[in-house]
This record gives structure tokens, sequence and C-alpha cells, in this order.
């Protein structure tokens, strides 16, 4: 018995040791994806990409749209044309498709590529001001992935109040 109590005394003082460090335990939630939706800095980005792949986007619609009437021309007339032009257009066809799909294709892995690069950017800008905000608020740690997190340890207000140059 004179040999547990010791033991007990230590695991109290232990456990009393991290009841009081835990009080003094700070931490933070930012949502990365409202910061996306909402800093002007985000909105800039997505202006910035809408404005630099508008042209391109609308050139795609336009091949589109060229060559699903050419096909539906062809639908409607092959039954009347000879066999030699109906192989002679279903190549053209398939041809005028695959450089549509190669064209499509090249659109979107060049958008992607852009919008992970600004998003980046805008990523990087926000880690700093988070560091900003859990320096000067003293915070322990701050998450940004979390299954739940209760709504007052939620900073992304702040963060994109700083990122927007509010202070």
């Amino acid at each position: 018995m004179k040999i547990y109590q010791p033991i007990a005394v230590a695991l109290l003082c232990g456990a009393a040791a991290v009841s009081a460090q835990a009080q003094d335990f700070k931490a933070g939630f930012v949502n990365t994806d409202r910061i996306f939706r909402e800093a002007n800095s985000a909105k800039a980005a997505q202006a910035k990409l809408e404005q630099e792949f508008s042209k391109r986007e609308r050139e795609l619609v336009d091949i589109g749209n060229r060559l699903k009437a050419d096909s539906e021309k062809f639908e409607r007339e092959a039954p009347t044309m000879a066999e030699s032009q109906r192989s002679a257009k279903q190549r053209q066809l398939i041809e005028q498709d695959r450089e549509f799909q190669r064209k499509r294709r090249e659109f979107q892995e060049d958008l992607n590529a852009r919008k992970n690069e600004e998003l980046s950017q805008v990523l990087d800008r926000a880690n700093k001001v988070v560091m900003q905000v859990a320096e000067a608020e003293k915070y322990d740690v701050i998450l940004q992935e979390a299954v739940y997190v209760n709504p007052k340890l939620d900073i992304t207000d702040k963060v994109i109040k700083a990122l927007n140059g509010g202070k």
C-alpha cells in the first residue's frame, strides 16, 4: 500500500499540471474554402483567370457547335450520298472531333495549371496572415482541415478581413 501512495500522488500532480496547462491552450480554425470564395485576392485571381481563358473557351464552344452542326447535316444527307462521299465525310468528322477533343483537353490542362498557380499565391498570402493572427493573439495551434470545429474557434473572418486590408 505504501508503494502505491507515492505513485498516486505523482499521478495526481501530473494530472493537475496537465489540467492547468490545458487552460492556457488556445486553438483556432481557418476555412480555406471560404478564403478562396470570399477574399478579394481570390476573387481577383478568379477574374484574372476568366479574362485570360475566356477567348479560348469561346473558340472551343464555337468549334463544338460547328462540329455538332456538321454531324447533324451529315446524318440528314448521308442516305443520299455516294458511298465514297459518305466515307470521306465520316473520316473528316472523326478527324474534326479528334482535334476538338485535343484542344479541349489542352485548354483544361492549361486552365487547371494556371488555377493552381493563382490559388497557391492566394494560399501563401493567407498562410502569412494566419501566422500574423496566431502570433498577435497567442494561438498555440491553428488548423485548416477538420471534421468538426466549434464555430467559436473559427478565425476565418479575421483572416479574410486582414487579407482584404482591414486589419
